[in-house]
């Protein structure tokens, strides 16, 4: 038995070391055999490949066990010598295993950087914040990386969120949240208004845009800031609170892609590819959450 049907078994399990759960991981396998298919047709008819098709190691694991162990790569964020003792294969093979699905994830999920599109079901105003991941001290150009926010190396993205509306008939029904867009990294010295000006994102005409004090000047709406030696007036402060409400979905949304540990934990990857994985972590969300 494969360790994706043995693990199918345990339905909590399977959500607690992946993030979704049975059904939806395998729409997610539907969807990715084809585009696997393909891809694997390309790479064996490169102009500079010497072996002939079909030629050439392969693969100890089936497609869904290889995305079951990216998925609890994400979700856990373990070693790759701890995966590769839970599926059987030295450690040195979980990359191999792993990485030529994390670009054909991306295209399932098909999350943007800049153009945002709003689905019929979804309500008329977006709502921008930035999310900061710790990363290992950079061996050349560390104060391009420091924060002083955090006080630490960082790596920045902004992340649009976009709400659901409700349901007819289910008056107690949480929100719910898609994460919209996912901008490129940015280092950790850069402001939040610089990473909004950097990212152009393109909005649909018309549609609010909401942000913290930290979009400032961005034309954004945003809560007041306290003056400074001075006090906002109680009209001030009854419209920040009603601003917070609105804009905590963004908080909720980005706490949500943190169940996916590799969007929360020190970073240990290259640089290159943490835009590709934020994306496909919120492309998990949106599966789960959204």
């Amino acid at each position: 038995m494969s360790h994706t049907n043995r693990l199918r078994q345990m339905p909590d399990t399977f959500r607690q070391l992946t993030g979704i759960t049975p059904e939806v991981f395998d729409r997610v396998v539907a969807e990715l055999e084809p585009r696997y298919q393909q891809a694997e047709v390309k790479r064996k008819a490169r102009p500079e490949r010497q072996r002939k098709p079909g030629a050439g190691r392969k693969f100890a694991l089936p497609l869904a066990d290889r995305l079951l162990m990216l998925l609890m790569y994400y979700r856990t964020y373990t070693t790759h010598a701890f995966l590769g003792f839970l599926f059987g294969i030295d450690d040195s093979s979980v990359c191999r295993n792993i990485n030529p699905l994390q670009p054909l994830l991306a295209g399932i999920f098909r999350i943007p950087e800049r153009r945002v599109e709003l689905e019929p079901d979804e309500i008329r105003e977006l709502f921008f914040d930035a999310t900061e991941r710790a990363i290992p001290r950079p061996t050349r150009g560390q104060k391009r990386f420091y924060s002083g926010k955090k006080k630490r190396h960082t790596l920045k993205h902004q992340v649009v969120v976009v709400r659901k509306r409700k349901a007819p008939g289910r008056a107690g029904q949480r929100r719910r949240v898609r994460i919209a867009a996912v901008s490129k990294a940015f280092p950790g010295t850069t402001h939040d208004k610089k990473v909004y000006d950097r990212a152009a994102v393109v909005c649909p005409r018309g549609v609010p845009r909401t942000g913290d004090t930290a979009y400032l000047g961005t034309g954004l709406r945003t809560p007041h800031r306290r003056p400074p030696k001075g006090q906002l007036t109680p009209r001030q402060k009854a419209g920040n609170r009603r601003v917070s409400r609105r804009r905590i979905v963004v908080e909720h949304g980005i706490g949500k892609m943190k169940v996916w540990r590799i969007a929360a934990e020190r970073y240990r990857n290259p640089h290159r590819r943490h835009t590709l994985i934020l994306k496909n972590v919120a492309g998990l969300h949106n599966l789960m959450y959204a």
